[in-house]
């Protein structure tokens, strides 16, 4: 009885079916579709009954028949197909991913009356794909270390330090503001290092209250708390044979601190609620936007904790001091937000540049990250304009020019010559001198401390300051 119900319903079975389905005689010909397949293939189901099932231009089929195969489709020849990824071509000209599971039909007698074939639309799978190999090329660039973006004198060494802290095992802080990479700069140590096989944890500090970083960190038992109704192991012990990597370390309360200690001098941790002691076997990365001496002066840091973590020290520059990154950044950020939301966004004008180049990026690179972002939002295609920027960037950029080229009694007196360079166009000129200016009178004139400011190395400010015709006054500047 239910044979007969199910046999009087197929026809409704088969049209809420999300797979397309095809069926085809003998010889390639198309006698029945289903909805989901003119959905998939934009073709009207008029259009594709009675046709060959060439019409779909299938590319496992066009090998067969490639090969010599007398059958219009694979099927005929490996008599199932299972999972099998395929392309064909939808009416629109446009190719359709799908994956293909396929049966022959036979009657009583084992002749051979037709086959059924069902797809599976890829196309978002393959999208995904698409998206993630671009993002992979785009991090892989030559001024890309681990994801890293770089070219500046201060980024290739931090790079080379990277690359020599990861041949160790001792434990490393890196130091930097909010939003400088310190999270990307752990993770390229724990890539190039001996433990990169192993897991890589990562822990932020201060997301949690005493309590539960002390359960975050070590684990605990049932019942060590109210809540606890479960044993649980630590990111400590999860990262055994591995990396963890303690973000805003300074942050930790000092109780914490003792337990960490141990783990460093012990290589032992012990759960929340017992006693007995866990092996672990750990590098421990520590990060911190914060100067630790000054904690540890003011008794809110272990001493001996911070000699401990701080075996190898990296120092992440933030972004107004290597400057000359900013193009690689903003070109390298829109080429990635461009992936993502595929929209025709190729540069920046040179007035919204400018505007970029002389901020103070208090957020650094993640700033920069966001108002890209911003700007996407706001532009309709082609490059990104000054007005695309937000707001109070452009009114933070208005004060602070005001401010560089407001008189300062403290600044270093600079007399400034008048030669031009005919290599170059004189507003191009006449900015890139004004950068050098800029950067010795907010160093009060230490060629040093400029020379850092701007990202080069002193050797390259003194060319600079001859290329430009700047004048130093001797008593002034060092």
């Amino acid at each position: 009885m239910f044979e007969k119900e199910l046999s009087r319903y197929w026809k409704t079975i088969l049209e809420t079916m999300a797979d397309g389905l095809m069926v085809v005689d003998p010889e390639g010909v198309i006698v029945s579709v289903n909805s989901a397949m003119e959905k998939l293939t934009g073709y009207d189901r008029k259009e594709l009954v009675g046709q060959s099932c060439e019409i779909l231009g299938c590319d496992i089929c066009i090998r067969e028949r490639t090969e010599g195969i007398d059958k219009h489709c694979a099927l005929f020849k490996e008599e199932n197909i299972r999972r099998a990824r395929c392309s064909l071509r939808k009416k629109n000209g446009t190719l359709l991913y799908a994956i293909k599971n396929a049966s022959l039909l036979k009657d009583g007698k084992g002749n051979v009356i037709g086959g059924v074939e069902t797809l599976n639309d890829l196309s978002e799978v393959m999208n995904r794909e698409k998206l993630i190999s671009n993002l992979r090329r785009e991090l892989d660039r030559k001024n890309s270390f681990h994801g890293i973006i770089g070219a500046s004198p201060v980024m290739q060494q931090l790079a080379d330090l990277v690359s020599g802290a990861a041949r160790s095992d001792a434990p490393l802080v890196i130091y930097g503001e909010s939003g400088t990479g310190k999270e990307l700069v752990a993770e390229a140590v724990h890539k190039l290092g001996s433990r990169q096989k192993g897991p890589f944890i990562k822990v932020n500090c201060a997301a949690l209250n005493e309590s539960l970083l002390e359960s975050e960190l070590f684990g605990h038992v049932k019942g060590a708390f109210t809540g606890a109704g479960q044993a649980r192991i630590g990111r400590f012990e999860a990262a055994n044979h591995g990396d963890i990597f303690l973000d805003e370390i300074g942050d930790i309360p000092a109780s914490v601190q003792v337990k960490l200690l141990r783990v460093l001098q012990e290589k032992e941790i012990e759960r929340v609620g017992d006693h007995r002691p866990v092996s672990t076997d750990v590098r421990v990365i520590s990060a911190t936007n914060k100067d630790l001496m000054k904690l540890v002066e003011e008794g809110r840091f272990r001493e001996d904790l911070y000699y401990r973590i701080g075996v190898i020290p990296l120092y992440i520059p933030p972004l107004r001091d290597r400057r000359e990154d900013i193009p690689l950044l903003i070109n390298s950020f829109i080429n990635r937000i461009r992936l993502k939301t595929e929209k025709n966004i190729f540069g920046m004008s040179q007035a919204a540049y400018e505007l970029l180049n002389v901020y103070k990026w208090p957020g650094n690179v993640r700033e920069l990250i966001n108002v890209i972002e911003y700007a996407f939002v706001l532009c309709p295609g082609g490059d990104i304009l000054p007005e695309h920027l937000p707001r109070s960037l452009n009114a933070h950029t208005r004060r602070f020019k005001e401010k560089l080229h407001s008189p300062d009694p403290n600044a270093a007196k600079l007399h400034i010559g008048r030669k031009k360079n005919n290599d170059m166009s004189q507003r191009d000129y006449a900015e890139k001198r004004q950068q050098v200016i800029d950067a010795l009178a907010s160093a009060q004139g230490n060629k040093a401390q400029a020379a850092q400011m701007l990202g080069i190395s002193r050797v390259s400010l003194y060319n600079r300051l001859k290329k430009y015709n700047i004048q130093t006054r001797k008593t002034v500047l060092a």
